[in-house]
């Protein structure tokens, strides 16, 4: 680390819907982290059914010297929690981490890193194990544009961290979008923010789970679809791509939807 490198805080958000059995797994690797610069941990718990929110309780209890404030509200969906958390958030940059998902311990330190050292870089995601950019060397950072979000989501929430300036600007995620609402979300930074890949993986995801068809709102195919089809109406509706574009976005997606059923079907 540069002598001068600068530690700043840091606001991790965490959504939280019955997940009692990978919660502790997820804040044990934000407490476990090699950063050692200002970390708050905001977990929102929407409306678990399970005993999510007595794990979280025990977890502060066990964890007294570490900022971590839990919020209770009702269920209203993954992006009305992860707003709830934003609104809370202090941090000069900000993170995101799914309750079934974990960061490797030096997942902070390599990405604030590179955005100490790269003032252009705003926003910032990382691979995970099965999910990365095979044509190019580990540890690349590669540049992705608002068109490339059309045809691929390269950022898993739990991989990303951005400045707070894109929080100022962009403002919430779409708390009426169920499905693929973190599409919206990053097309929305794309469109006037710089954003970065690191290839480099830096995340436990979903305990093993595959990428889509299995658990989670994911499981849903057909609605994620509907919600992948709506990000591109969006997109079209806000003139930021044009008719042919449109078209051709989502000739792609539904391809991509078929693509998928059959994977899940002789998976």
């Amino acid at each position: 680390m540069a002598e001068n490198f600068e530690l700043k805080k840091v606001s991790v958000v965490i959504p939280l819907y019955n997940a009692e059995g990978t919660i502790v797994r997820s804040l044990e690797s934000v407490i476990n982290q090699t950063y050692q610069g200002s970390v708050e941990i905001i977990v929102v718990n929407d409306g678990s059914k399970d005993n999510s929110k007595i794990e979280v309780e025990k977890f502060i209890e066990n964890n007294s010297t570490i900022k971590i404030k839990l919020i209770n509200q009702e269920n209203g969906g993954v992006s009305k929690a992860r707003n709830t958390g934003l609104k809370n958030a202090e941090g000069d940059f900000i993170a995101l981490l799914d309750s079934d998902d974990a960061w490797f311990e030096e997942k902070l330190l390599e990405q604030i890193k590179i955005l100490d050292s790269n003032s252009s870089i705003d926003f910032l995601g990382t691979s995970f194990e099965g999910f990365g950019l095979r044509s190019r060397k580990i540890g690349e950072l590669v540049k992705i544009e608002f068109k490339d979000l059309l045809f691929k989501n390269y950022f898993q929430p739990s991989t990303i961290i951005f400045k707070r300036k894109v929080l100022d600007d962009i403002g919430y995620f779409d708390e009426d979008q169920r499905y693929a609402e973190e599409g919206n979300y990053f097309m929305r930074v794309a469109k006037k923010f710089n954003c970065y890949f690191l290839n480099q993986n830096l995340i436990f995801f979903g305990d093993g789970k595959a990428g889509f068809g299995e658990s989670g709102l994911s499981a849903n195919l057909k609605e994620m679809e509907k919600g992948e089809l709506k990000n591109l109406k969006f997109a079209y509706e806000k003139g930021w791509i044009n008719s042919f574009l449109y078209f051709i976005t989502v000739c792609f997606s539904i391809i991509k939807y078929i693509r998928r059923i059959l994977i899940v079907k002789f998976r």
